[in-house]
C-alpha cells in the first residue's frame, strides 16, 4: 500500500496537483489536510501519509517544520521553485539508467526530459537503485567537478540528490 501511495503522491505533487484537487504554492507545498482529504477520496488511509514520508527509500517527500504542508523534493514537471541552493558538487557523481538509452545519452548527453533537472546520485549504490526501476541498471560516471569548473550550475536537494540542467556527453563515462 505504501508504494501505491508514494506513486500517487509523486503524481499529484510533481506532475498533476489538479488530479488530487490540490493547490500547490510557488515552492511546491500543498496542505497536509488537503492531501489527506484527497487520499480519502481515493480510498487510501490518510493516516499512512506520515509513514510514507518517513519510510520512502529515496526520501521523495518532505513535511514543513510544523507538519502542516508537504511537497516533493524534486522531479517536478510543473513549474515550481524549490529554492535549492547552488552548491559545488563533488568531483564525481553518478547516474543510473538502462542499456536502451545509452546510444542517445552518449550522443546528446543527459537531459531533464519532462523534469526541470537531471538527477544525479552521490554514490554508485543510489544510482544503481535508480537505474533498476526500468531493468538491469547501467551506471554512468559524471565528471561533475569538471563541469562546475567550466560553469555548470549544480543544486543540492535536501535528500542528497544533485540537480543539473543537463550533462553534456563529454562529461560522461560508463562505470
Amino acid at each position: 500500500m505504501t508504494q501505491k501511495l508514494s506513486k500517487l503522491l509523486s503524481y499529484w505533487l510533481r506532475h498533476a496537483p489538479e488530479a488530487g484537487d490540490l493547490t500547490l504554492d510557488d515552492a511546491g507545498w500543498a496542505s497536509v489536510e488537503s492531501v489527506r482529504t484527497a487520499l480519502s477520496r481515493e480510498g487510501v488511509n490518510p493516516a499512512l501519509l506520515e509513514q510514507v514520508v518517513a519510510d520512502s527509500d529515496k526520501q521523495r517527500f518532505e513535511l514543513s517544520a510544523d507538519s502542516a504542508y508537504i511537497r516533493a523534493r524534486q522531479g517536478h514537471s510543473i513549474d515550481v521553485d524549490l529554492g535549492w541552493a547552488i552548491a559545488m558538487p563533488p568531483e564525481t557523481l553518478y547516474h543510473g539508467t538502462v542499456d536502451r538509452f545509452l546510444e542517445a545519452i552518449f550522443a546528446d548527453g543527459l537531459k531533464p526530459m519532462a523534469r526541470h533537472h537531471v538527477h544525479l546520485s552521490p554514490d554508485v549504490e543510489t544510482a544503481a537503485r535508480v537505474g533498476e526501476r526500468r531493468g538491469a541498471p547501467v551506471l554512468l560516471r559524471v565528471a561533475a567537478g569538471k563541469m562546475a569548473r567550466q560553469g555548470a550550475v549544480f543544486r543540492l536537494s535536501s535528500n542528497g540528490v544533485w540537480l543539473a540542467e543537463a550533462v553534456p556527453p563529454e562529461f560522461l563515462a560508463r562505470v
